[in-house]
This record gives structure tokens, C-alpha cells and sequence, in this order.
């Protein structure tokens, strides 16, 4: 059975099997959650050498994160990488109670320095508010109730991610 899993390559008999498989971007570990069942969410990078090497990729793989953390939570998701004139939104989401949720996420291999949540600055929060205006006029919603978090990831160099969400974590 393990050598059939090892052979075929793909993802679902990787985690039935409980073991290493090799994809482009590295080496991916699996492991099974509380209640025993294998999940797509608890996969996590065993390589990180690979994901520290390319920012973008970096990046990429936060905002998929943190939409598999908020989609834990109830959330519902509107809108990835949203770009107009004005700005970019990483995700628009829905809570469970029906507010828009304008979602900017910050992935850090480390937080030597300063915090991750420090680098979002006054600018920043003005492009997003400004994005998110466009968004809710464009898609006619601006009667909705709307709020912005922050979530920050940091990976660091072993052990699982640091999530941290920060709900209405700014006003425009």
C-alpha cells in the first residue's frame, strides 16, 4: 500500500497514506487533526527554504492560509487579490453575520525587527479604504456594513504558523 502511495504522486492518496510526496514547489509534510481525519487544511510546507527564497510566493501562500483560516471560522469568501486604480484588496470576505469583511493579510518569515502588524502604516490603510469603496460601489453594496482586519502570518523557521487575526483593526 505504501508503495502505491508513493508512486501515484497525487495529493489525495499522500494524505490517506500519511506520507512524504513531492510537488513543483517542494516537499509537503501531512499529518492527521484531532479527530483523526486528514484534511487539505493541515497541510503544511516542509520546505520553507523555497517559500522564504520568493516573496510573491510568499505572499501567495499567506493570503491561501489565512482564506482556509477565516473559512474555518464561518467566513465566506467574495473576492481574491482585488486591484482597481485606487488600491488592492488581498480578500473580501463575508462573516457569518453578514458584514463585509475587507480582509489584508501580512506573511513574515520572521518578526526580528519589528512586528509584522507595525508595516501596514497610515498609507496602507488609506489605499485599502479607497479600494474598498471602489469594490462596494462597483458592486453596488454600499449599504452593507463593511470592516477591515488584519491577519498576520509568521512562519518562522520550524514549528506550524503564527495566525494572528485582528478584527476591525482599522477605520477609514
Amino acid at each position: 500500500m505504501r508503495a502505491f502511495c508513493a508512486t501515484m504522486g497525487n495529493m489525495e492518496a499522500a494524505v490517506i497514506c500519511g506520507l512524504f510526496f513531492r510537488r513543483p514547489t517542494g516537499v509537503l509534510w501531512t499529518y492527521t487533526t484531532r479527530a483523526g481525519k486528514p484534511g487539505a487544511s493541515d497541510v503544511l510546507l516542509f520546505n520553507r527554504r523555497r517559500l522564504f527564497a520568493d516573496r510573491v510566493k510568499l505572499g501567495r501562500w499567506g493570503e491561501k492560509r489565512s482564506e482556509r483560516f477565516l473559512k474555518g471560522k464561518g467566513f465566506k469568501t467574495l473576492a481574491r487579490n482585488f486591484s482597481c486604480r485606487t488600491g488592492e484588496l488581498d480578500l473580501v470576505m463575508v462573516d457569518p453575520d453578514g458584514v463585509i469583511v475587507f480582509v489584508e493579510v501580512k506573511t513574515r518569515t520572521r518578526e526580528r525587527f519589528v512586528p509584522t502588524e507595525a508595516v501596514i502604516t497610515a498609507p496602507k490603510r488609506r489605499r485599502v479604504a479607497r479600494a474598498a469603496r471602489y469594490f462596494l460601489a462597483r458592486h453596488d453594496i454600499q449599504d452593507r456594513i463593511s470592516r477591515y482586519d488584519v491577519i498576520t502570518i509568521v512562519v518562522g523557521d520550524s514549528g506550524r504558523p503564527e495566525i494572528r487575526h485582528y478584527e476591525s483593526a482599522f477605520s477609514p
